[in-house]
């Protein structure tokens, strides 16, 4: 199961990266755009626009700084370690599906199977966490059994 760990580590990295460049651009461009703005004469127009675009550079500052924190989060992972106690880093088989414990990056899929990455401090994550083989949970009306822990 370690190359499917390592597997799933490399995707989750290329997801955050990915999240990372795009937040960087699109805060570029809203910056140009709004260094770009000039002052017309309908005050009110130039006011909310300036506004407009102030929240537009706010919230990819935002999403800049979610996806570092993402990025600092999964580095500590130790890919190669195991454990049968669910923690950060470990990937789980339950009868009702696959998780690596990790960050959000949804649905990859490794070997024709789909497994979701997932936050341990996301609700079926805090769920997950320090439980081990043959422990159970309810989860959105369904019962979870913990199957295999790598």
């Amino acid at each position: 199961m370690q190359g499917i760990k390592a597997t799933l580590y490399r995707l989750c990295l290329n997801f955050i990266e990915q999240r990372i460049q795009t937040a960087e651009v699109a805060l570029q461009q809203a910056r140009e755009a709004s260094n770009d703005d000039t002052k017309s004469s309908a005050g009110d127009k130039y006011e909310t626009s300036r506004e407009m675009m102030q929240q537009d550079i706010d919230r990819n500052k935002r999403l800049l700084i979610d996806a570092q924190d993402n990025l600092r989060l999964l580095k500590i992972i130790e890919v190669n370690h195991e454990s049968e106690i669910i923690k950060h880093g470990s990937l789980v088989y339950t009868n009702n599906g696959a998780f690596y414990i990790s960050v959000s990056a949804g649905q990859l899929t490794v070997d024709g199977r789909a497994i979701f990455a997932i936050s341990p401090s996301s609700p079926i994550g805090k769920l997950l966490l320090d439980k081990k083989k043959g422990d159970a949970f309810d989860f959105n009306d369904k019962r979870f059994v913990v199957e295999a822990v790598a």
